[in-house]
């Protein structure tokens, strides 16, 4: 979704009391099973006005004494424009800024307005920083699956990732290129009749995502929707009697910075010889 702020001096920011509605940025917690966020904090001002300045999910929480001596806060973004204003009600003590996964990473600064008189400030660097810690395939470890038919399952790939940074984002797209039985091909994953899809799968809605939320602290398990692990006839690598060895890159596609988050595997695969599978194994490269 697009902010419709007009272009503010970092003073008119500051200064404003305009009743300037903040367009909510909708950040759409599709997740499967994330863990309670630690959120970024910022310790109090150095005016005393504020007790702390939060990222909690995806909004920034400024929390106050109730019998604070402000009747506005303003939200200023790295680049000096103003996000949104909120306005503080008697005996309140926090207001929040919904940051969805559309934001600009950074300084946000956080200002106390007594009508026109900035009493305090605050600041807060909002960034994530998503790392993959793990990756598995579902023949191997059906325990890290989703329940779910064994056959679907084992062609399925889990993914953990953990925000490690002090700003929500959120992973568009999971693919796998290189020597995998069915990989993604450069530009999507798939793409199934010309639409582009994301290859994230959510066991509760049974469907395709176009996206999953982490929160800064959280960890969160991705599945595959597209089979990447599945044999198929004319595609990728087949499986022989005679061991085969490849590589494959894993990459996860953001929407906070458009950054691709990459790791390599190493891939070998061998013919069964207890039934008509392929023994898959993999490793970090």
């Amino acid at each position: 979704m697009t902010r419709n702020n007009h272009h503010l001096s970092r003073r008119t920011a500051l200064r404003t009391v305009a009743g300037a509605a903040l367009a909510s940025v909708a950040g759409c917690l599709d997740s499967n099973g994330s863990t309670t966020p630690n959120g970024s904090e910022s310790p109090a001002d150095g005016s005393g006005v504020f007790r702390q300045v939060t990222v909690d999910g995806t909004a920034l929480v400024v929390e106050f004494a109730a019998d604070s001596e402000f009747d506005q806060i303003n939200l200023i973004q790295p680049n000096g424009e103003l996000f949104g204003q909120r306005e503080v009600a008697a005996g309140s003590q926090q207001v929040s800024f919904d940051l969805g996964t559309s934001y600009a990473p950074g300084e946000y600064e956080v200002v106390a307005l007594n009508g026109e008189e900035t009493v305090g400030e605050s600041s807060l660097s909002v960034q994530p920083t998503l790392e993959i810690v793990e990756m598995g395939i579902g023949r191997n470890q059906p325990d890290e699956m989703w329940d779910g038919p064994e056959d679907k399952i084992e062609e399925e790939a889990f993914v953990t990732v953990e925000n490690r940074g002090s700003g929500p984002d959120a992973v568009t797209k999971l693919l796998f290129i290189g020597d995998v039985p069915y990989p993604s091909d450069e530009e999507g994953t798939n793409y199934v009749d010309d639409e582009d899809v994301s290859g994230i799968y959510d066991p509760e809605s049974d469907s395709e995502v176009e996206q999953v939320t982490i929160a800064p602290g959280a960890q969160v398990t991705l599945y595959s929707s597209r089979s990447p692990f599945a044999f198929v006839p004319g595609a990728g690598t087949s499986c022989s009697d005679e061991a085969k060895t490849g590589e494959f890159e894993l990459i996860l596609e953001t929407r906070v910075g458009g950054d691709r988050i990459t790791k390599t595997y190493n891939i070998q695969y061998s013919a069964s010889q207890d039934s008509d599978s392929c023994d898959i194994s993999i490793s970090e490269a």
